[in-house]
């Protein structure tokens, strides 16, 4: 990927597709693929949080999901930006992204619906925390 495409607004399109095909997935009751792209919309969003503050540069992406979750906390739950409940859900997806994945049992409908749910309000927080940050 070159570093043209790593901008605030291309994390935020990013994340906002990945959020519209989570809706789908759930709406067709596509419960692992939906886990996976909430969490995906939600791992974009905050790597656009991160580039919009300056603490990820599109030269240093951060690389694990594990260093994104926790530089994420440490800027913004820490900071008193973004309340602990979306950096704990941030987390809580995450946990349903690796069991859709990688266990034989897809997530459980309502379970998914929540993880569609916690990604949109992630985004939403998101997206009014970078529009807050422009002069």
């Amino acid at each position: 990927m070159s570093s043209a495409a790593l901008t605030v607004a291309g994390y935020m399109r990013k994340a906002e597709r990945a959020l519209d095909e989570a809706r789908l997935l759930l709406s067709r009751q596509a419960t692992e693929g939906a886990c996976s792209r909430s969490y995906y919309a939600m791992h974009d969003a905050a790597h656009a949080a991160l580039l919009a503050t300056g603490d990820e540069t599109p030269d240093a992406i951060i690389k694990t999901h594990h260093s994104l979750i926790a530089e994420f906390g440490k800027k913004f739950v820490l900071g008193g930006q973004i309340d602990a409940s979306l950096g704990r859900a941030f987390n809580k997806v995450q946990e349903m992204r690796l069991l859709a994945d990688y266990s034989a049992e897809p997530p459980p409908l309502d379970k998914t619906q929540g993880a569609v749910e916690q990604a949109e309000a992630f985004v939403a927080a998101i997206r009014s925390l970078i529009a807050s940050l422009k002069p």
